[in-house]
């Protein structure tokens, strides 16, 4: 049992050291030398838990798509917010989120994995699909367009935020986008009772 603890731990190390070296270098520019400094495991022990760079890389994307910290609550649409913020929230503190995320945008290591953007549309347009059929949506809402076009904005605005930082966090401009974009898919009567607060992630233990 120690045994199997230690190679869970150490493979856990090399992940979170290959998370760091994306998030800094990219895909391309990162190296395996720079990810077992990172790690200090020998290169024995990152080639037992994973084959190449490659391997790696696919380790990290599979970090993409996290509802950790998640919780049921009264209204499916407020999980799909929670969801939200949740992710906001850890992106700018967890490097390995962070470079999953990158993998995702990187026209090369796209090319070459893919992304985890069906994953996260799967995930909104089954939260929307079970608060439609709960009564929480307007009649035009379609689950399936509306999870693909949150997903895009949420992508959009993150991207936006790296690129013309400002005097806030990532989880204040997502709270912005669900003001915006709320109205339009929850009858007035959910409307009313969701909470988008940006310090609705730090909530989460004590709300129901």
């Amino acid at each position: 049992m120690a045994q199997q603890e230690r190679a869970v731990r150490t493979r856990r190390a090399i992940l979170e050291a290959a998370g760091h070296v994306f998030d800094a270098h990219g895909y391309e520019a990162a190296t395996i030398a720079q990810i077992l400094e990172r790690a200090g495991v020998t290169r024995g022990a990152l080639y037992f838990h994973f084959s190449s760079k490659e391997d790696l890389a696919r380790g990290v994307l599979e970090e993409a798509v996290t509802t950790e910290g998640l919780l049921p609550q009264r209204f499916k649409l407020q999980e799909l917010v929670d969801a939200s913020l949740l992710l906001a929230h850890r992106l700018p503190r967890e490097p390995l989120l962070r470079a999953s995320m990158r993998l995702s945008v990187d026209q090369r290591a796209r090319a070459m994995f893919g992304t985890k953007w069906p994953d996260w549309i799967a995930v909104a347009e089954r939260l929307l699909t079970e608060a439609e059929h709960n009564g929480e949506t307007l009649p035009h809402v379609s689950p399936a367009d509306t999870a693909r076009l949150l997903v895009a904005a949420w992508t959009g605005v993150q991207l936006v935020a790296e690129a013309v930082p400002r005097d806030e966090e990532l989880v204040d401009e997502i709270t912005r986008l669900y003001r915006l974009t709320l109205p339009n898919i929850a009858v007035p009567g959910v409307m009313a009772s969701l909470d988008v607060a940006p310090d609705r992630p730090l909530r989460l233990g004590t709300s129901g």
